[in-house]
């Protein structure tokens, strides 16, 4: 039996961990950036005014899903019968890791459009459930993952669990893909439109389109995430913007007519 420090080590554990430090690392970054308010989409004076819920309330939230993550996760890989012998799996070439990583965040895109819209027009799942994310109308960067432990594990963990089985990733791809899902989700979150961001220029589904949908006017809109919007153009949902600078300083996304 090896010891604990060898078992953090393991294929397995990196990718059940390393995007749980990767989400507060990154979150920490966006949050020494948030004074510059040139960037900013809502000023920090709407975000204490609209904001239901507080920042250390938050973080206790976040900090409760990926507790039940890490479990599921840990699950996972031992029923797929990953966990003993990661280490002996032959890693498929980089071209068979890129059609992983498409195949999972097609699988992740629709599961979570699905779940997430249905949670939206299903009353008592929204009041219920997804409201509590719903209580950051001004997004930022930690607050990405919190919502309630029973839409966390079946929007975002079960998501994620499917995407992994489906795209047959081993589990040292899953550590990268995980861990990059993770980033993009955060950079959705972030609230700051910074100049050069990678995920504004290769993404349509970025920090701004999902702002929309967290105001009132786009609750029904922009529901895919965290990579593509073909299902909202698809099916309708989709809610064009506008980014407009604020005389105050800063951005703000104005929805567009959809066509």
């Amino acid at each position: 039996m090896g010891s604990w420090k060898e078992f953090l080590l393991t294929d397995e554990a990196l990718g059940t961990f390393m995007p749980i430090a990767v989400y507060w690392v990154y979150s920490g970054l966006y949050c020494l950036l948030e004074p510059l308010d040139s960037y900013r989409l809502h000023t920090a004076k709407e975000e204490k005014m609209k904001n239901l819920v507080s920042r250390s309330t938050v973080v206790k939230g976040v900090l409760l899903q990926q507790a039940i993550q890490a479990l599921v996760a840990m699950i996972l890989f031992t029923v797929t019968g990953q966990s003993e012998d990661a280490g002996l799996i032959l890693q498929p070439s980089l071209l068979v890791q890129a059609r992983q990583f498409l195949i999972a965040m097609l699988v992740m895109d629709t599961w979570q459009y699905f779940v997430h819209r249905y949670m939206h027009h299903n009353k008592f799942l929204y009041r219920n459930f997804h409201s509590l994310h719903h209580k950051l109308i001004v997004p930022y960067a930690f607050g990405a993952l919190y919502n309630h432990p029973v839409e966390g594990l079946l929007l975002d963990t079960v998501g994620g669990a499917m995407s992994f089985l489906f795209s047959g990733m081993t589990p040292r791809t899953s550590i990268f893909f995980f861990s990059f899902a993770t980033i993009k989700t955060v950079d959705d979150h972030c609230g700051l439109w910074l100049p050069g961001n990678p995920f504004h220029m290769f993404f349509q589904n970025n920090t701004a389109y999902h702002d929309i949908h967290h105001q009132l006017y786009g609750t029904k809109y922009n529901f895919s995430q965290p990579f593509f919007v073909m299902w909202d153009k698809i099916l309708g949902t989709h809610m064009s913007y506008t980014l407009q600078k604020r005389p105050d300083g800063g951005f703000e996304a104005r929805p567009v007519k959809n066509e």
